[in-house]
């Protein structure tokens, strides 16, 4: 399996990851992906389809708890030449046995050579700082009941699309896995807890001059995780989080409904994904 070895710029020197990187402001996980396993290997990749989602919390060097998104590909390698990266993060790049190298922990989960993440997070009460962010990453559920009816939530006033129906979803917390994310989400809008089946994609938004909640100027980028979600037992929606937050109201809609609302692109390409889903 080809890996790349953490250099000692790297806060895990010496492990063995998979080759990748962080997605930069405004830039589509697909591209990001092809562009770091460039920089660190060499070779230029094409994307075979999703592996997984994941999240880990790890203690840094200085004490910080630091939470990473990590979105996990299948990719074939079309040209190039095998070639370290220079001055980066990794400074080895190998065909290797990943059983003969220390490796990073989430990359062993990835290739079967452990069934955990480690518990980093030293689980204490001590109150963790929450930095401002631009770049969000989120868990959005394309949800239906056994009626076939589609899960929608309404944006409210103030907050980048208000007024329009999105999917039920959001950002994940410090420590969340996606899925975490996704069932916390999926009360707190619509108060329904769901099954997720399936993962249908991985997709972007970049807005450089989106306005917040208290028309504060953001230059937003959000990173957007699709799970195929079932709710076995619908209820009537309710949005249960607090007073100000992004979500207005909720609701189930039929197909013929949903056509007649207007719609965010990603709650769009959702009902797609349903319509295809049907159609086969």
């Amino acid at each position: 399996m080809l890996l790349a070895r953490n250099s000692d710029r790297s806060e895990f020197p010496g492990l063995w990851t998979l080759p990748g990187g962080g997605v930069e402001q405004g830039e589509h996980p697909d591209d990001a992906v092809v562009r770091e396993f460039f920089e660190e290997t060499g070779l230029s990749v094409r994307l075979d389809g999703l592996r997984a989602v994941v999240s880990d919390v790890f203690r840094l060097s200085g004490g910080d708890l630091e939470h990473t998104d990590r979105i996990i590909y299948e990719v074939s390698v079309t040209g190039g030449s095998l070639t370290a990266e220079a001055d980066g993060t990794t400074d080895l790049v190998e065909w290797v046995d990943p059983a003969s190298v220390p490796l990073m922990p989430f990359t062993a989960v990835q290739i079967g050579l452990s069934t955990e993440f480690p518990d980093s997070s030293d689980k204490t009460d001590e109150e963790l700082a929450k930095p401002v962010r631009v770049q969000r990453f989120g868990a959005y559920a394309a949800a239906t009941d056994p009626d076939g009816r589609i899960l929608l939530a309404r944006i409210a006033e103030g907050y980048p699309g208000a007024g329009l129906w999105h999917l039920a979803g959001g950002g994940t917390d410090h420590g969340e896995t996606p899925e975490q994310a996704l069932a916390r989400e999926l009360i707190e809008e619509t108060s329904q807890h769901g099954r997720v089946t399936g993962l249908l994609g991985v997709s972007h938004r970049y807005d450089a001059t989106a306005l917040g909640p208290e028309g504060v100027p953001i230059d937003w980028h959000v990173i957007r995780v699709l799970f195929r979600v079932h709710v076995d037992v619908p209820t009537g929606p309710v949005v249960t989080e607090a007073a100000g937050g992004s979500t207005a109201e909720a609701g189930w809609f039929t197909r013929a409904e949903v056509d007649r609302l207007p719609l965010t692109e990603l709650a769009r390409e959702a009902v797609d994904r349903i319509d295809s889903e049907r159609a086969r």
